[in-house]
């Protein structure tokens, strides 16, 4: 992974980060948040995938029914948030759509990707700390405006 600050105005930073093939993109990127102390943030992303998971949440199993994506795939749109989760450490919340070889998609909230050959995110961090607290009626965790 390679990074780049290519902004910084009144306590708003503004990142390129570049993943490189065979890097796991939640993975990757949660750590980058939590080197770079990113506690509240918004980012899209696009490159491709040599395999990937989605997944689609079911409320009554209270978890998410895995999509899996076993073949190279475009990452045609990602769009997500960081906020601090409930252990204090950045969480990440992504939900992307791939494009397969004969033009159908696959979306939902993204579980995990390996990249190939590129993923190219941009995250502008929020001025402002975000809280992500678990609901247990729900089974997720939500961004919590009033903490």
């Amino acid at each position: 992974m390679k990074s780049k600050l290519v902004s910084k105005v009144a306590g708003q930073r503004t990142f390129v980060v570049v993943l490189e093939p065979g890097e796991e993109a939640i993975g990757v990127l949660t750590a980058f948040a939590s080197e770079e102390q990113i506690d509240g943030a918004s980012l899209t992303a696009l490159g491709a995938f040599e395999r990937a998971a989605v997944g689609w949440f079911d409320f009554e199993a209270k978890d998410y029914r895995k999509i899996p994506v076993n073949e190279q795939c475009e990452v045609l749109s990602a769009i997500g948030d960081i906020a601090l989760g409930d252990d204090g450490k950045p969480s990440l919340y992504l939900h992307a759509v791939l494009g397969l070889s004969d033009g159908a998609t696959r979306g939902g909230h993204l579980l995990g990707g390996v990249v190939r050959p590129t993923l190219e995110v941009t995250l502008v961090e929020s001025p402002a700390h975000l809280r992500r607290r678990k609901h247990a009626d729900l089974g997720i965790a939500l961004i919590d405006l009033s903490a």
